[in-house]
């Protein structure tokens, strides 16, 4: 038996406010570590691990919502997407606990990197559900479970 889904459409106003946060999260995120007093090596190391947690959150989001109705990739996948948004948020934590700058712009860095994270995540799941809003008022609603009986 196919899963059924209900429509369901955003608002304007949080689409709007979806892709403002993600964009103000980039922007204080690139901010901060453009302005760092650090090293430029420090510097580099942080934007390096801020695209990493960026991309591997995508990849994470993106395989969650692919698996929901049972898994169709594969365990290797899955287990390397997992892996690598550990490693991506372990590293860039350990950076920024290693770094030797003040606590308030250890702070800021935090924030905004965690900002990152949590609006990409709101930002892959609002373009999904359009993608899969628009699907279903074509009539072409995904089959939930292509694989053999």
């Amino acid at each position: 038996m196919a899963t059924k889904y209900v429509m369901q459409r955003d608002t304007a106003g949080w689409r709007t406010q979806v892709w403002t946060s993600f964009g103000l999260a980039v922007l204080a995120s690139g901010t901060g570590v453009m302005y760092l007093p650090s090293q430029e090596l420090d510097r580099a190391f942080l934007a390096i691990g801020f695209f990493f947690c960026l991309f591997a959150s995508f990849a994470a989001a993106k395989t969650v919502r692919d698996n929901r109705d049972g898994q169709i990739d594969t365990s290797g996948w899955i287990l390397m997407v997992w892996i690598s948004f550990a490693a991506a948020v372990s590293l860039t934590a350990w950076g920024l606990w290693r770094m030797a700058i003040s606590d308030w712009q250890k702070g800021y860095m935090v924030v905004s990197w965690l900002f990152l994270v949590s609006s990409t995540f709101t930002l892959a799941k609002t373009i999904r559900d359009r993608y899969e809003a628009d699907l279903m008022a074509r009539g072409n609603e995904p089959v939930a479970d292509t694989r053999p009986a």
